[in-house]
């Protein structure tokens, strides 16, 4: 997180209270303030000092170099990644006609980092493969492997983007998406081999990390853990705890599809302790998902409702309407297992009513065939329930939900008795609509609280969709406008008499015409041009003119990287096409590799397997060899 802006830029705004002063304070003065700033962590604070440094100028090449990086990385922290690009584009400029390949190479790296961020994954690799090359050229290791470890992470973004709305089993992945994969798995594997050379223990840290994630997507469990078990290791001796919980995280998920479902609350378990003692509630939230989906998985129901709700209640809490929707199907489920029909039609009907509200037409379906299905076995019409869903929501769900905690302990099996003692609680004299608040300190406790494991099984949500019809539709109106587009540009001749054309192509004025368009055409790229007079914050003196006005880099990239960028360049047409709508909104709290969704085929398959086919005379005599069991993961 962010450090509190300095004192010093309080008065102002922060461009105007430093620029008064810009003809007392140098550039470079300004610039170490700026620095001094974004390694506090003030980020804001820091690019308003770099941004005067720039307004006051400098003849001195390195240092405005310098000032373009740190601007560029402040930028990119501060999510403002349009103007990351920009001042990482002039640091590039300036590199280059200066001659700096050390400063070159940086700036493509930084380039590659940004544009990888913005999801354009063929320029990033571009960028990211320069800085590599000019790294071993120069003999810069560490330079050497930070460009590995970029370009590494480049197709590690690439390929979970491409994994997103799929619905292959784990490790079944399409083509082109586990070649992505592979090329960053063995671009993290030459990482980390240089960083070991290096004996830099930090790198070597995010080296295992992102090699157990990418063996996690490849569908290499085993493999996946070993590298999170070292990841964990150098986290604990660095004191590292959001990497420590990032991998406690992550081993968990590997244990689950290896069926070591008791193991992978453990590592859940610890995940939801360092969230808290992070204050992060986001995390902590998917860690309760985690473990409640988990203790279903083992038919752990009581367990598995007790951190449900809690994850319930941070979604509500955060306003996430999505993870809401999830914790209440997770919940119906739940109910429904332990033959609580009535809870699980309250959370059902929670659930139709967030997906709706959220347009999950998916969830939609599956709630309402839920209900349906709850209402037949509870003998009741629609007109029979309350319009709010619930005979426990008249005061309030979340106090509902708090009260049932406290007073029950997660003993769900006794609805009437638990119904008539919370009338008779909200019925007491001096008890307000509220839940009083002198439980606030239990309701942290209860959140808090943790629950021992035993032994696990998990049912999943559906993953969101959308209508076919709605996209076919979308796109025959979308090429329809686009092709009317086309024709209103197209340039129409008048063909009176069949003889036009070649008319025009004899003409003696035609080969003016096209002399004409020429050098018009080549002015316009002249005007796109960089130019260094064009750099901000540039004083172009006597002393640094010779170095400005070289004519060409001595070490001008090679035909290969021009091809390559231009290959990536054709391909940005393509991503400014209209893609179709996504699946539907992001849940903060629910983990983005919402593996469960796999879990439930894997479980369907698993059920199938273990299913008894009874022998038929036809087929199998007495002498018939029986197969052998199949094996259970779990």
């Amino acid at each position: 997180e962010a450090a509190p802006p300095s004192p010093i830029v309080v008065a102002a705004p922060p461009s105007q209270s430093i620029t008064k002063n810009k003809f007392k304070a140098s550039c470079l003065e300004l610039a170490l303030e700026g620095e001094r700033l974004c390694k506090s962590g003030d980020f804001k604070g820091g690019t308003a000092f770099f941004e005067a440094a720039v307004q006051v100028g400098t003849e001195d090449l390195k240092t405005l170099s310098a000032i373009y990086s740190q601007l560029g990385n402040a930028y990119f922290y501060l999510k403002e990644y349009g103007k990351a690009l920009e001042y990482h584009r002039h640091d590039l400029t300036l590199a280059r006609t200066i001659g700096d390949r050390i400063g070159e190479g940086k700036a493509s790296g930084n380039l590659g980092n940004t544009l990888k961020v913005l999801g354009r994954f063929d320029e990033a690799a571009v960028c990211c493969q320069r800085h590599l090359d000019i790294s071993q050229e120069q003999g810069d290791k560490v330079g050497e492997a930070r460009a590995l470890y970029n370009i590494g992470n480049v197709f590690h973004a690439k390929g979970r983007q491409q994994l997103w709305g799929c619905t292959q089993d784990p490790g079944d992945l399409p083509p082109d998406v586990r070649d992505t994969l592979q090329r960053a798995t063995g671009l993290y594997e030459m990482n980390l081999c240089l960083v070991k050379e290096l004996g830099d223990r930090a790198a070597q840290g995010r080296a295992f990390g992102n090699l157990g994630n990418t063996h996690y997507l490849l569908g290499n469990f085993v493999e996946a853990i070993k590298f999170h078990r070292q990841r964990l290791s150098i986290a604990k001796e660095f004191g590292d705890k959001a990497a420590e919980r990032r991998a406690y995280s992550n081993l968990g998920n590997a244990l689950i599809f290896l069926g070591q479902f008791n193991t992978a609350t453990e590592y859940y378990r610890k995940t939801l302790q360092l969230s808290r003692q992070l204050k992060d509630q986001v995390m902590e939230a998917q860690a309760c998902y985690s473990l409640g989906n988990t203790y279903t998985l083992l038919q752990q129901y009581e367990r598995a409702i007790d951190y449900h709700l809690k994850h319930l209640l941070i979604a509500q809490e955060l306003t996430d309407r999505v993870g809401e929707g999830r914790a209440c199907w997770s919940l119906g489920n739940a109910f429904v297992s332990l033959g609580n029909h009535r809870q699980a039609l309250h959370y059902a009907r929670k659930h139709l009513e967030i997906s709706r509200e959220i347009g999950d037409r998916n969830g939609e379906l599956t709630a309402r065939m839920n209900v349906e299905q709850l209402m037949e076995a509870l003998g009741v019409n629609e007109s029979d329930l309350s319009p709010c869903g619930s005979e426990f929501e008249v005061q309030g769900e979340r106090d509902f939900l708090l009260w049932f905690h406290l007073e029950f302990n997660g003993d769900s099996h006794d609805l009437d008795s638990i119904s008539r003692r919370w009338k008779n609680q909200q019925s007491q004299p001096g008890r307000g609509k509220g839940y009083p608040n002198s439980q606030s300190l239990d309701e942290r406790q209860w959140l808090n609280s943790t629950v021992d494991t035993d032994d696990i099984t998990v049912q999943v949500p559906l993953p969101l969709g959308r209508d076919p019809s709605d996209e076919d539709c979308f796109f025959d109106l979308l090429s329809k406008f686009q092709s009317s587009r086309m024709d209103d540009q197209r340039c129409h001749l008048d063909d009176q008499n069949g003889e036009n054309d070649s008319a025009l192509i004899t003409s003696p004025q035609t080969e003016e015409l096209f002399d004409l368009i020429v050098s018009s055409q080549s002015r316009r790229l002249d005007d796109q041009r960089v130019s260094v007079s064009n750099l901000p914050g540039l004083r172009i003196t006597h002393n640094n003119l010779g170095h400005l006005c070289v004519d060409a880099d001595p070490q001008e990239p090679s035909d290969d990287f021009f091809n390559m960028l231009i290959k990536c360049q054709s391909s940005r047409i393509d991503d400014q096409r209209c893609s179709p709508p996504e699946g539907g909104p992001r849940a903060p709290t629910v983990p983005d590799e919402d593996f469960f969704s796999l879990i439930q085929r894997v479980q369907a398959k698993r059920m199938d397997e273990q299913r008894v086919h009874l022998p038929s005379d036809e087929q199998d005599g007495p002498d018939s060899d029986p197969e052998p069991p199949s094996g259970d993961s779990s």
